[in-house]
């Protein structure tokens, strides 16, 4: 559960520790003194999305500190690399230049990674989830929560991607007479200019390197005949062998008079050798060297073919290969497509019924999910004063989607004798905000969170109905911890905790 948060330089709050308990935090306040900010801190530390208008005006930085108690050993710890502690600390800094700093326990975390672990810490619910009630997108994802269809949705979402890829396949081998013929002649085409050219792997990289020594010959070997010169000497100069063997011969007769000059001898003879090797392989290479205008003519011309077939079909000789072949499965492909569309055909029709069984076992979980979905919130609703309430999960039948073939969508009935109808066009502001304490309620029963936040749920209620909510959310905190922003007094009066919000 939050037992403690420290908020420091966000929006007017300079700096403030708040604790909470266990069972039924109560939050409130004149309009503007900072409720709002309160649950701006705790979804930061969730990792929500963090703006830089929140740092305090005159300051670099906002920081946020949570600290968690008889938090459950989660696997995000280990996967993530964080130590667990049961008493787990949570901080994030914001920063004017937008960066964010996230620890979890002294680690560094990312964002995104700290925001996983966040909706295992806390569920925040706020006005806004009311829209997610009346968009009847989310109803079906509402049924699967509370069905635990987890195991069905994955079964059938292998089936349906096999079949989605199997007709995606189908449809690209699928072209009327006239466009497949223009096809065939395009890459028959594009094959026969390719093969034509007879290329070899890395052929352009020899070629040009072969170029770039014949347009320098002349330098190269004017070079080497001035560095022969150099090393073997000519008819003005010994050369660094010649002048080298000297100084060999000379430390050698000094080799008589004392050991003393063993090793420089034998160095200067060791460069001796060297010298004259490398005055070998230069010469050699000079006399190897052979070139002619015909032969840099021709390596133009086939560099030109080269750069031709490059701008068409790959900046390599081997990404122009690989595109051959890739032609060549592409043609194949089609002149033999009734072939392959038969047998493709055949695999989808499997497909589609191995992803119909899973689809009508998930429809099935659904419909019993969706009758015990039904009397927990008439359930929940009756006991929010709203027992004259009917509720019920309309299905309409579908063909294959992403989802399985089911839509649902959620119908009520506020009065008696009034017809069932979309839940959006006949629940008041008040009704709403009871339905959703009631949805909210039974959700909560199927997943590990331990602590529970609702952000001013209660707009619209009053009276009676405020009692029975108040009452509600009491109940729902002897299992959980729940923190409740209102205007309330019939909530704030069943508080286990009230903490009260002023500007000073």
């Amino acid at each position: 559960m939050l037992s403690l948060l420290h908020i420091e330089n966000i929006a007017v709050i300079e700096s403030a520790d708040i604790s909470f308990d266990r069972g039924f935090n109560v939050l409130t306040g004149e309009t503007g003194a900072g409720k709002s900010i309160v649950i701006d801190a705790i979804s930061a530390i969730l990792g929500e999305r963090a703006y830089r208008d929140m740092i305090r005006t005159g300051t670099a930085k906002a920081s946020v500190r949570a600290v968690f108690t008889d938090v459950p050993q989660l696997r995000w710890f280990a996967d993530n690399g964080v130590e667990y502690d049961p008493e787990t600390v949570i901080q994030r800094e914001i920063y004017l230049d937008g960066k964010n700093v996230c620890r979890v326990n002294g680690s560094l975390v990312s964002v995104s990674i700290l925001r996983r672990l966040g909706i295992q810490m806390i569920n925040i619910h706020g006005q806004h989830d009311s829209a997610s009630l009346f968009d009847e997108e989310n109803h079906l994802a509402f049924l699967d929560a509370f069905g635990d269809h987890e195991a069905l949705l994955a079964e059938y979402g292998d089936a349906y991607r096999t079949v989605a890829e199997l007709r995606r396949e189908i449809d690209g081998l699928t072209m009327d007479e006239s466009e497949k013929l223009r096809r065939m002649e395009t890459l028959k085409y594009q094959i026969g200019e390719i093969e034509k050219a007879e290329l070899k792997p890395k052929e352009d990289e020899a070629l040009e390197q072969r170029r770039k020594l014949l347009q320098n010959a002349e330098k190269l070997s004017n070079g080497m005949d001035e560095a022969v010169q150099c090393l073997y000497g000519g008819e003005d100069s010994d050369g660094a062998s010649g002048l080298l063997s000297q100084a060999e011969y000379a430390l050698g007769r000094l080799l008589r008079f004392s050991d003393s000059f063993q090793q420089l001898h034998d160095r200067v003879a060791d460069l001796m050798y060297q010298v004259q090797d490398v005055a070998e392989e230069v010469r050699d290479a000079r006399d190897e060297l052979n070139y002619s205008a015909d032969e840099l003519e021709q390596i133009e011309s086939r560099l030109d073919v080269i750069h031709r077939l490059r701008r068409k079909y790959g900046v390599t000789c081997e990404a122009i290969l690989d595109y051959l072949e890739r032609a060549k499965t592409e043609l194949d492909e089609i002149e033999f497509a009734d072939d392959h569309l038969e047998r493709l055909k055949g695999k989808l029709k499997k497909a589609e019924k191995t992803a119909w069984d899973a689809a009508l076992r998930l429809r099935d979980s659904r419909r019993k999910a969706a009758e015990a979905l039904s009397q927990r919130i008439l359930l929940e609703l009756s006991q929010l004063d709203m027992p004259r309430v009917q509720f019920s999960c309309q299905f309409r039948e579908l063909e294959l989607t992403p989802n399985g073939a089911d839509a649902v969508a959620f119908y009520m009935s506020a009065n008696a004798g009034e017809a069932m109808k979309p839940m959006s066009k006949v629940a008041s502001g008040g009704e709403l905000a009871r339905i959703m304490l009631a949805m909210k309620n039974v959700l909560a029963e199927k997943d590990q969170v331990n602590t529970l936040i609702f952000d001013e749920v209660d707009t619209g209620v009053s009276g009676r109905a405020a009692q029975k909510v108040a009452q509600k959310l009491r109940s729902v905190a002897a299992h959980k911890q729940v923190l409740c922003v209102t205007h309330l007094p019939q909530l704030a009066a069943l508080a286990d905790t009230h903490l009260l919000i002023a500007k000073e």
